[in-house]
């Protein structure tokens, strides 16, 4: 594949999104088939792998860390910190905490899952707006960590445009990442262009928009009760069938074009900017392999107009978060 910068980094300009390899979309893999696509998406060329504390409650950190530590030299290892899971009474429940003394125990801690002496990338997961952190707190917190050699570069997740700024001012900011595909497009708000000014990758999760995309997610309602996407009123029986009215009209231009659906979804990203790294995640080697084909997929200046006019903020029905959640997301907070 061809390759886009990363901060000091060159990495392939289609990463690996690892964390429904432990949890998020129903039931994950076995152990044994969460291990073949690492390894497969390595010896097809990618080099970026995005992983955090949060993703399988340190489940993933262990197995990404695991799978690839013979090829630590090879590859660009990602990670998060400032959002956890934490062990209530009642279980293990997500908890967002920016605080410095957090943010050193998250990042000691996903060291030694991961296995390695440095992360490469190293995310600050949300801001706090729950306790008011500043995001210059946190972020002074992870300058620390990168300056005693624990991590070589520093990301914001899903933040505003001037958030970003202000974190950018306590430390150059490597990477932004956030949700973007043709049905997530908030980050065209502001967000794409402040990158495009300080010379900040844009990692887009989610690109097949968590399924929809890719056109195979029919039924909703077969969906297991601790699917994240339960609770999105995008995937909700009123909303859903709504938004797959949209897929008709996308798969005759991904026809059209001589790809699949989910192919179209990545390489209209990759068209977008070459700022723009996208990271799917997926289960399966075939649609590992599927969608690295995107690279090779090359679209017109009227596909992408008949794309961008299809599918947006106007014709895709519901939020993308419930509002607890969007409540949580400064990226939420258009500039």
């Amino acid at each position: 594949m061809k390759q886009r910068k990363l901060g000091q980094f060159q990495v392939a300009e289609i990463g690996l999104g690892c964390m429904n390899l432990s949890h998020a979309y129903g039931v994950p893999p076995t152990t044994q088939a969460a291990e073949r696509v690492l390894i497969e998406a390595l010896e097809r060329g990618v080099t970026l792998f995005d992983t955090a504390a949060l993703y399988g409650f340190g489940a993933n950190e262990e197995l990404v860390g695991r799978v690839l530590a013979p090829h630590r030299d090879e590859i660009v290892l990602a990670s998060k910190g400032g959002m956890t899971g934490v062990q209530f009474p009642d279980g293990k429940k997500r908890v967002i905490d920016g605080r410095p003394e957090s943010i050193r125990r998250d990042c000691e801690a996903s060291l030694k899952r991961l296995g390695t002496d440095v992360i490469d990338l190293y995310y600050l997961h949300r801001i706090d707006l729950g306790n008011d952190v500043p995001v210059e707190e946190s972020v002074g917190e992870m300058a620390r960590l990168k300056a005693e050699g624990k991590v070589r570069s520093l990301g914001m997740s899903e933040v505003s445009a001037a958030t970003l700024r202000r974190a950018h001012t306590v430390h150059p900011i490597t990477a932004l990442q956030s949700e973007y595909s043709l049905w997530t497009r908030n980050p065209e708000l502001g967000a794409l262009a402040a990158c495009r000014e300080l010379g900040i990758a844009f990692v887009a999760f989610s690109p097949l928009a968590r399924g929809f995309l890719p056109g195979t997610l029919t039924d909703v309602a077969s969906f297991v009760a601790k699917d994240i996407r339960r609770a999105m009123p995008r995937f909700s029986a009123e909303n859903y069938p709504k938004n797959l009215r949209l897929l008709e009209g996308f798969g005759q231009i991904a026809q059209d074009v001589g790809c699949t659906m989910a192919q179209l979804a990545l390489a209209w990203l990759l068209h977008r900017d070459p700022c723009i790294i996208p990271i799917p995640g997926t289960t399966s080697v075939s649609h590992l392999i599927e969608d690295l084909g995107a690279a090779e997929v090359r679209l017109d200046d009227q596909a992408i107009s008949s794309l961008d006019a299809l599918i947006n903020q106007r014709t895709v029905v519901g939020d993308r978060y419930a509002p607890a959640t969007m409540a949580e997301i400064d990226a939420e907070r258009f500039d």
